[in-house]
């Protein structure tokens, strides 16, 4: 399942709330065919999950909704956000960390 890093959910929260989105809502992943540049996912706020998708709720309440295709795709994933060369934050999709047994 997808994990939500702290500094991610902070965002998401900041987002909704400057959006005016309610508590219910999040972050929703789809996934796109064909990719747009390059990408198999679009992101974009949501006022709450549609039918079908699976609901990842990170330890400071925000949510981030995951359409089918997505929730494979991001099953192994972390989100985070990164900042870029000109302090522009972004969210980020990394690889989990997996303990080796």
């Amino acid at each position: 399942m997808l994990a939500v890093t702290e500094a991610a959910a902070e965002a998401i929260g900041a987002l909704t709330a400057q959006d005016g989105i309610s508590p219910t809502g999040g972050l929703r992943f789809t996934l796109v065919t064909p990719e747009v540049d390059g990408a198999p996912l679009a992101v974009a706020l949501a006022p709450e999950p549609a039918a079908g998708d699976q609901v990842v709720t990170a330890d400071a309440g925000a949510q981030v909704f995951l359409e089918p295709g997505a929730a494979e795709l991001l099953s192994d994933k972390v989100l985070d956000v990164r900042a870029d060369e000109h302090g522009q934050v972004n969210f980020a999709v990394l690889e989990q960390d997996v303990p080796r047994g």
